[in-house]
């Protein structure tokens, strides 16, 4: 048997594979990241990063780095374009849209990856793995073959990883092609701005603005759904959709990414065969709007981390890995649907406008604009993990310590038991939970158990219920 080479192999150098990379590393896994690409892609595919991916970049220390990098947008936009009648108030310190380039993002986490200890190794396109009880053996282009523990795929939507495994990808297949870019234009950016905004009128799946980079961001519907995605649209026919719609191509010229998107929406069926699981667009793929599929990879890699590290240690309770599956497939399918429902909400069709209309009436009420607001940012996924308070299965908003904010105690990445009475103990489990017996300003329990991922786990005063909690989520007490 060939030695293993890593811990864990990670297909593919994206956001998701990299945060994922991060977050092993933090528990010292021996991390390897295959990146079939050998530069990092220029193309923009995603345009910032909403609340709960920038609370997760607060837990691990990050979030400085991208907001010196990015640009705030309070509110972080409407549903379907809709702007709310008044500002929504989420419960999160970060209640806006920070605008960064996909580029930008791809290179901050590559970095933070690197700093972590992980291994990186861009241009190796990986063909093949086999698995067996004990690891997986990964092929790669030229015929070296590599051994390790756990293999992910973070490989994307047409995932080599899931077609290799057999997993279902059911959805529906493409109705709609959008093509996207970045480029020059000569056209005065007045006659540009009041041209865009005509046509939005009666087609909002149209829109020519300014990029964080200079120049200008287009997209517009393309002529027909192409047979080959892959195949980045040409400068010509990018004028020509422009001419289509706006009867003007605003003079566009020297394009620095020009990509394809579709209204494609699937769901994987397993995130998990044996030794192999896969995160990120190699789980869903879906429309684009609301922004929310970045965010949706990183929040997969931020449950999968801590879980995958407690199963190399060998201090995993037992399905402790399956629930990586139970919680993020239904928190995917929720982004599915979300997304599903703005795509047809932009349609010119007048089916899809009444009811645009009528959700804009609905918006007049505070629940209705903060429910929706919520499935954007991200902060409004419960897991279900049983009976108890609805505080457990959501995510704790970062909260004033007496010391400090509670996200700065999470950098480590252990779990956290807030107690601000001090009443309670973690016991064996202080090697994986830090107990946080100090006064904290807007805890809205008793106690409360936080998980890795910052999703409470339990509430109450109860020791003896605190301790299944704990042998539930960190396994069985250390001596």
């Amino acid at each position: 048997m060939t030695d293993h080479t890593s811990d864990v192999i990670v297909i593919g150098g994206g956001p998701t594979g990299m945060l994922l990379a991060s977050e092993l590393r933090l528990r010292g896994a021996d991390v390897l990241v295959l990146e079939r690409d050998a530069e990092p892609t220029p193309l923009v595919r995603s345009l910032g990063l909403h609340a709960r991916s920038l609370e997760i970049l607060d837990q691990r220390g990050l979030l400085d780095r991208f907001l010196a990098a990015g640009t705030r947008y309070p509110g972080g936009g409407g549903f379907a374009g809709i702007p709310s009648p008044r500002p929504v108030v989420l419960d999160t310190a970060h209640g806006y849209l920070l605008g960064l380039p996909q580029p930008v993002t791809d290179r901050l986490l590559a970095e933070h990856a690197a700093e972590s200890g992980a291994r990186i190794r861009r241009g190796v396109e990986v063909v093949g793995f086999e698995q067996d009880g004990d690891g997986v053996t990964v092929e790669v282009a030229g015929g070296e073959r590599l051994r390790t523990r756990w293999l992910v795929g973070c490989d994307g939507g047409r995932s080599l990883t899931r077609r290799a495994l057999g997993i279902g990808f059911p959805g529906e297949a493409p109705t709609t092609e959008w093509l996207l870019g970045e480029m020059e234009a000569t056209a005065p950016a007045d006659e540009i701005a009041a041209v865009s905004e005509e046509v939005r009128k009666t087609h909002r799946g149209f829109g020519i603005g300014p990029a964080a980079g200079g120049g200008y961001r287009a997209v517009v519907p393309a002529a027909t759904v192409a047979e080959d995605r892959t195949v980045p649209p040409t400068l010509e026919e990018f004028q020509s959709r422009l001419r289509a719609y706006a009867g003007t191509d605003f003079g566009i010229h020297s394009p620095r990414s020009l990509s394809r998107f579709t209204d494609a929406t699937r769901l994987a069926e397993r995130y998990r065969v044996g030794r192999v699981l896969i995160a990120g667009d190699a789980a869903h793929v879906h429309p684009p709007l609301g922004g929310q599929g970045l965010n949706l990879g990183l929040q997969d890699a931020f449950n999968l981390g801590w879980k995958l590290a407690a199963e190399l240690g060998g201090r995993a309770p037992e399905g402790l890995l399956d629930t990586y599956f139970a919680e993020r497939h239904p928190a995917a399918e929720q982004v599915l649907t979300v997304t599903r429902a703005q795509s047809e909400l932009i349609s010119p069709e007048p089916g899809p406008q009444a009811v645009r209309r009528l959700l804009t009436e609905l918006m007049e009420f505070d629940d209705v604009a903060r429910t929706l607001a919520e499935k954007i940012a991200g902060i409004g996924i419960r897991y279900d993990l049983g009976d108890g308070p609805d505080l457990v299965g959501r995510r704790m908003r970062d909260l004033p310590l007496t010391h400090g904010r509670l996200y700065e105690r999470m950098r480590d990445g252990r779990g956290l038991l807030l107690d601000p009475a001090g009443s309670l103990s973690v016991g064996g489990w202080a090697d994986r939970v830090h107990p946080v017996a100090e006064p904290i300003e807007g805890l809205p329990v008793p106690a409360a158990l936080l998980r890795p991922d910052g999703h409470v786990a339990w509430a109450g005063v109860d020791q003896a219920g605190l301790e299944r909690s704990l042998e539930r989520w960190f396994g069985r007490p250390g001596d």
